[in-house]
């Protein structure tokens, strides 16, 4: 049964061996899409390389190109592949270079020149071209990049990217590492316009300045030339090609975000210069080319240039912020406002151009010694602030080396003359004559003198002489005072008598004064009385005409108020009337002319009347003749119808006929 599965064990240790042979020869390599591989080359026909670490010609050594992901092929044992990272920058940071091949540097070079390479991922084309060994000048910015780690050692922040070859490697890009994170050369240099400040720049690679140049000038500024405008410092090879020199330069970054070589140039930030209102800034400056002295033949105190020359700008900076390199020159700051010098030890102003400044020590004309504080109020022209800085250096040395002198021996020499009670009461007009006098003393210094102020004179620490002067003068004074008071005293006694004379006529005169008033108020008071009565008499006329008007115009209203209810009564009985005889034509009209009309009216009233009296139409007891006599009928009909026949025919024009003559009685 062994001998049965002899064949397929052989398959398999056969399959075995050939994995080991391929994986052991190098035969067959993976290499990941996130890495790139250093070809080794272990042996050559054309034998080892001869110089160098990169072979070029196909010798055995590094090789020159690079594999990207996928699987390769090889011949057996051949080949040795160093698979490396892909180099990567992050957004935001540099990476720096270091060519372990390639031509050596220049005495004179401290970086490698390599204005042919473009990103170092063609080592072949880097030493073809002439690339130099060692630190780049140029560098990596955010990006990946495939770079033969075997050639070049790439240093970021976070790593060092690179085929290591001994110990020594490692210690060596270690300390290369902390240099530049030492300088934060892995960042961009940035400046912000909150922080009011500048970059001064200095370069480490390039020639030496020459020995009368402290600072090296401004090259390669020009944006139109590319092969000179190093924008910066960014491009280095530019600023050479330019002529720049390593060393402090004259040129300074502002405000923005640069990308600098700390290898090549490193920045330290300094603050602005600010001049503030009420002050010019004089610049001294210690570099450029000489310049014309423009301050004139007969001003011999240095040399008084144009702005951008070596020497005092004779243009001084007006307030606001310059960004001014600080070592290419000084700027003085002149005040142009007024400004007090004060000769007293005990008070020092802001500015401290006095501090060093005490009272003036003096010796009076009787030899008394006080010292005497005072203060000089100073104003210096702004145009004029270049000759000041020109002649002394600084306000501070104007003050102790010219003015202190100067003021000390004026008031020195004016008291001199006077004593010290003469010093003491003089004091306005010294005062006064001093202003006058040293005006023109301190334009001479380019300088415009405002005010003098003098203080009291007192007696040094120790020294009472003053003071018991003083004291004798205020016991004079005190002494002086008493006879004036004395004599005042006189006067008032003499004052006192007559004014006592003047009060004993006065109260004799108390009572004609009392009668002569009580007379006068008796007379006023009968005008009062008098101006009453006529004012009560005007008052009662103008009220009694006041009433009669009252009622004159009462009675004109109720009359013509009486007038015209009668019109109007008038006129409504005329309507009425009018209208009622309208009415009764009309009735009469009706009833068959006005004769029945009236002979019914008259019924109707005698029926009214009749109907209200109560009497009785029938009597209840007729009188009348007797039968078949004459009248008959009549006597039948009442009284009362024959009254009303009687009435209507007289009324009506119409006679009444009996119808039978009465009857004739004897």
């Amino acid at each position: 049964m062994s001998f049965e599965y002899l064949p397929w064990a052989a398959l398999a240790i056969g399959a075995l061996l050939v994995v080991v042979l391929v994986v052991t020869s190098g035969m067959i390599r993976y290499v990941g899409n996130n890495h790139v591989a250093v070809v080794e080359k272990l042996w050559s026909a054309r034998g080892s390389i001869q110089g160098g670490l990169i072979a070029l010609k196909g010798e055995a050594g590094f090789q020159p190109g690079t594999l990207r992901g996928g699987y390769h092929f090889f011949v057996p044992f051949q080949y040795r592949l160093h698979v490396q990272p892909l180099v990567t920058i992050p957004q935001g940071q540099i990476g720096y270079v270091f060519a372990r091949d390639g031509a050596p540097l220049d005495a004179t070079q401290t970086l490698a020149h390599n204005d042919t390479a473009t990103d170092f991922q063609d080592a072949r084309t880097f030493l073809l071209s002439g690339g130099q060994k060692g630190p780049q000048r140029k560098i990596l910015r955010e990006g990946t990049y495939a770079i033969n780690l075997a050639q070049f050692v790439i240093i970021t922040a976070d790593r060092i990217y690179g085929v290591r070859l001994d110990a020594a490697d490692s210690d060596l890009f270690e300390e290369m590492s902390k240099i530049i994170q030492s300088r934060q050369g892995f960042d961009a240099v940035i400046i912000k316009d909150g922080e009011d400040s500048i970059g001064v720049v200095t370069v480490h690679d390039g020639p030496s300045l020459p020995a009368e140049q402290i600072i090296a000038p401004t090259v390669g500024g020009d944006p139109a030339n590319a092969a000179t405008f190093h924008n910066n410092f960014q491009n280095p090879e530019a600023f050479l090609t330019a002529g720049g020199r390593r060393g402090r330069q004259l040129q300074v970054l502002v405000e923005g975000s640069y990308f600098i070589n700390r290898l090549f140039a490193t920045v330290e930030k300094v603050a602005k210069t600010i001049i503030e209102v009420g002050h010019v800034g004089v610049v001294v400056s210690y570099t450029g080319e000489l310049g014309k002295d423009t301050s004139g033949d007969d001003y011999r105190h240095g040399e008084l240039v144009a702005r951008g020359t070596r020497g005092v700008w004779s243009e001084p900076l007006l307030p606001g912020k310059y960004a001014f390199n600080p070592y290419a020159g000084k700027i003085l700051m002149v005040p142009t406002t007024n400004f007090i010098l004060k000769w007293d030890q005990s008070t020092i102003g802001p500015h401290k151009f006095d501090e060093n400044l005490s009272e003036v020590s003096l010796i009076t004309k009787d030899a008394f010694e006080p010292i005497l504080p005072l203060s000089v109020v100073v104003h210096i022209d702004y145009r004029k602030a270049p000759l000041v800085v020109q002649r002394f250096g600084d306000i501070k040395k104007l003050v102790e080396q010219t003015l202190d002198p100067m003021v000390s021996a004026y008031f020195k020499n004016v008291a001199q003359t006077r004593t010290l009670i003469e010093l003491l009461q003089d004091r306005s007009e010294i005062q006064r004559i001093s202003a006058v006098e040293m005006k023109d003393k301190f334009a001479g210094y380019s300088l415009e003198l405002q005010e003098v102020l003098i203080g009291t004179p007192r007696a040094a620490a120790g020294n009472d002489q003053i003071e018991q002067i003083l004291n004798q003068l205020r016991q004079r004074q005190l002494a002086d005072e008493k006879v004036g008071t004395y004599e005042r005293q006189v006067i008032a006694a003499q004052k006192e008598r007559a004014l006592r004379e003047a009060e004993a006529q006065a109260k004799q005169q108390t009572a004609i004064t009392e009668s002569a008033l009580s007379i006068q108020v008796q007379e006023n008071a009968g005008r009062a009385n008098l101006a009453r009565s006529q004012q009560e008499a005007n008052q009662t006329r103008t009220l009694a005409k006041a009433e009669a008007d009252r009622t004159q115009l009462l009675g004109e209203g109720e009359a013509a108020r009486i007038v015209a209810l009668a019109k109007a009564d008038a006129e409504r009985v005329t309507k009425v009337g009018l209208a009622q005889a309208e009415a009764i034509a009309k009735q009469a009209e009706a009833s068959g002319g006005a004769k029945y009309q009236l002979a019914r009216q008259i019924a109707e009233r005698f029926a009214e009347a009749l109907e209200k009296s109560g009497v009785d139409i029938v009597p209840k007891i007729a009188i009348g003749g007797g039968a078949g006599t004459p009248g008959a009928d009549m006597a039948g009909s009442g009284t009362i119808q024959a009254l009303m026949a009687m009435l209507l025919a007289d009324k009506l024009d119409t006679p009444v006929k009996p119808d039978a003559e009465p009857v004739q009685q004897a």
